[in-house]
């Protein structure tokens, strides 16, 4: 080994809050990297064998069949891996179920941009007449706030209502599951899928990119009912049909072996850490330390959500000015702490506290915090 490689293999990890890709668990990722050259014996790689050998198709089972157990999901729903992340399914979702009226619940720059993909997919759409999209909410343009059950208004029996249960970017967080009784729900779960407990029956669809609490960026995991997949739109072409995912076992082509391999690898640590339930906990206090060192800042950090809306996920705050926040990025990156800026189109900071993220990694971070307001804050 040169000594290049040995200092890259002594090289501390920093610890990373970037919003995705994020942070995977240090214990998967040494267990990936003792079977990168030879998964279980065989001599190659997960990444090297063909799909559809055996092999490879028990990976595929326990990746799915961590998911349902984890998630508790029932035996009349799929569980599907596709490509293109959940941006892709921003145009899927209309393209298979979109056939007279879809509602979208606006909180933020994702769901918006759900909505804005469906409209276009409205206006390509065949027929003698156009289907509608339309808004049951919106919080445009502050996003700092998450409606109220009875805020969101829908024709029921649409065709579907979508909405984003935590957006990213802004920093606000369903702390319910939208429940539309007779209605379709499609949620964007990219964010909080496995961070909590949630009640799938509630749901027509549940899709997510896995780059947050799931596993690598480059997959997406799509949850959806086996009554809703009876009304995709049939003519689709193979790769932009959920139908063709579910009838080809999410191999109508070759997939991404790694990413569902890592998957599977995910779920196994879930469940050695406790399930749901304990990973629910542990993210829920991180989010309430960063809160608290946020509100009794005396407003040198400032909240972006409204207190009734803050994610557990994301959490988004600005300083007194654009300098002191390069200067908080660049003096958390010194000490080891990274993927702190906020996003291009808002500023300002956010701290993504995913799964992999520890309660001891959050400690180190309100510590700089406490630190960084008193050397800065000018009263």
């Amino acid at each position: 080994m040169t000594q290049k490689n040995k200092a890259m293999q002594n090289m501390e990890r920093i610890l990373n809050f970037s919003a995705g890709p994020s942070a995977l668990p240090l214990e998967v990722l040494e267990r990936a990297k003792e079977e990168m050259l030879s998964f279980n014996g065989i001599g190659a790689s997960v990444m090297e064998i063909s799909h559809r050998s055996k092999t490879f198709l028990q990976v595929l089972e326990k990746a799915k069949g961590g998911i349902r157990e984890i998630m508790n999901v029932p035996d009349d729903y799929e569980v599907l891996f596709l490509s293109g992340g959940a941006s892709l399914q921003f145009a899927m979702v209309p393209m298979n179920f979109l056939r007279k009226k879809a509602y979208y619940v606006v909180t933020g720059a994702w769901s918006l941009k759900a909505m804005k993909e469906a409209e276009k997919i409205k206006e390509s759409h065949c027929g003698n007449s156009k289907p509608e999209v339309l808004k049951a909410y919106s919080s445009e343009p502050d996003f700092s706030v998450i409606p109220l059950p009875t805020e969101i208004q829908f024709d029921e029996g649409c065709d579907y209502v979508h909405y984003c249960s935590n957006e990213t970017i802004d920093g606000v967080e369903f702390d319910y599951d939208l429940n539309a009784d007779k209605t379709p729900v499609v949620c964007d779960a990219s964010s909080c899928i496995m961070s909590k407990r949630i009640d799938v029956s509630k749901y027509s669809m549940i899709y997510a990119g896995a780059q947050k609490n799931l596993g690598p960026s480059g997959i997406t995991v799509v949850i959806v009912k086996k009554e809703f997949l009876e009304l995709c739109n049939p003519k689709l072409p193979t790769l932009l049909s959920y139908r063709s995912f579910a009838e080809n076992n999410s191999m109508p082509n070759t997939p991404n072996t790694w990413g569902i391999y890592l998957i599977g690898l995910v779920c196994d640590w879930i469940r050695e850490k406790g399930g749901l339930e304990v990973i629910g906990r542990i993210n829920a206090e991180k989010a309430r330390l960063i809160y608290e060192e946020i509100d009794r800042s005396d407003g040198f950090y400032r909240g972006r959500a409204k207190p009734e809306a803050r994610s557990r996920m994301n959490v988004t705050f600005t300083l007194p000015s654009k300098e002191l926040e390069e200067k908080f990025c660049t003096e958390a990156k010194k000490l080891g702490m990274d993927g702190l800026k906020g996003h291009r189109s808002v500023g300002g900071i956010r701290v993504s506290l995913y799964n992999a993220i520890t309660l001891e990694a959050v400690a180190r971070l309100v510590e700089f915090m406490r630190d960084f307001r008193v050397k800065n804050h000018k009263p």
